[in-house]
């Protein structure tokens, strides 16, 4: 069962280059790096873009990430560039508040990555990944606080119907009855705590083929339960709304997808606002990684590029 996924730690940016051209930025531009993760993109964008002397203006990165503790990991990597960068612990659906909070009135170019990075997956120790036992958080939150849904709540307290719906609606499961059906039955015998104990719940209420597929039988269950608790869907679309009122005119919007909901989200937003004559594509279908970057990161292979120029 463990060996279905390859162990990588080390985070590769997806289609880095090809956002970093799209957002068509100049050495005077303000950026938001709105899922700040291991901060591929902002990187790359000091290394293009590097400060002038002192006095004269330059690139202005604002990164973001609900996970404090992807700033603590990637800190380090800025120390020797002369970049003007913010690191700041939000969500990108506040993006409003924190432009407002920076005293910047608009946006030049705006990032959203929308996939988990790698040392999320390795090192939260918030259960985030069926490959290790670990509490059953899948909070974005390094310290959630008690008001805070955990997938330990989501697993032990929601009704059977309501499980099945995200983990069919969230998860694109198939057997999302059966497992939610599971769910159910084992909590009766003994709470559900640990990512193990769900992998394990999960792994006797799919039928035998299913766990002998190609993708891990816990994949889309995880992905379900993790998009429900951290209201996912429902930041994408809040995010979108206000990064395109904090984008000037010309300025652009790139966003990653890795699955289908989110795609949708997006590509339903952009093409809304070019039917409203606000906004042009820049890219009519969205950019895929090429084979060589598939070949070196398996991971790019669902990512899906798809970049909005406002135009009023």
């Amino acid at each position: 069962m463990l060996a279905k996924i390859a162990r990588n730690n080390m985070h590769r940016t997806v289609l880095l280059q090809e956002v970093i051209d799209g957002l068509n930025l100049t050495g005077k531009s303000t950026v938001v790096d709105g899922t700040f993760g291991g901060g591929g993109h902002s990187l790359e964008i000091c290394r293009r873009y590097p400060g002038h002397a002192k006095g004269q203006a330059g690139i202005k990165i604002i990164a973001l990430d609900q996970d404090k503790n992807t700033f603590k990991n990637a800190k380090d990597k800025f120390a020797d560039l002369n970049c003007d960068i913010s690191f700041i612990n939000e969500n990108f659906r506040n993006i409003d508040k924190v432009i407002e909070a920076e005293g910047i009135e608009k946006i030049d170019g705006i990032i959203f990555d929308l996939g988990l990075s790698s040392d999320q997956l390795e090192d939260s120790g918030r259960g985030f990944s069926f490959m290790k036992d670990e509490p059953l958080l899948m909070t974005m939150k390094e310290n959630p606080s008690p008001e805070d849904i955990t997938a330990l709540d989501v697993v032990n307290t929601w009704e059977e119907k309501n499980l099945a719906d995200i983990i069919y609606g969230y998860g694109e499961e198939q057997f999302a009855r059966r497992i939610a059906r599971g769910i159910v039955g084992a909590r009766k015998r003994a709470e559900i705590k640990t990512t193990f104990d769900l992998v394990k719940v999960i792994e006797e209420s799919v039928p035998n083929f299913y766990r002998k597929g190609r993708i891990h039988f816990a994949t889309k269950t995880f992905q379900a339960i993790r998009i429900a608790v951290n209201d996912e869907l429902g930041a994408l679309g809040e995010g979108l709304e206000k990064s395109f009122k904090m984008l000037q005119t010309g300025g652009r919007l790139a966003v990653i997808s890795f699955h289908s909901l989110e795609d949708r989200i997006v590509k339903r937003f952009y093409k809304k606002k070019e039917k409203e004559g606000e906004a042009r594509l820049i890219n009519k279908k969205p950019v895929r990684a090429s084979v060589e970057e598939i070949k070196n990161n398996p991971r790019s292979r669902s990512a899906k590029l798809r970049i909005l120029e406002k135009i009023k």
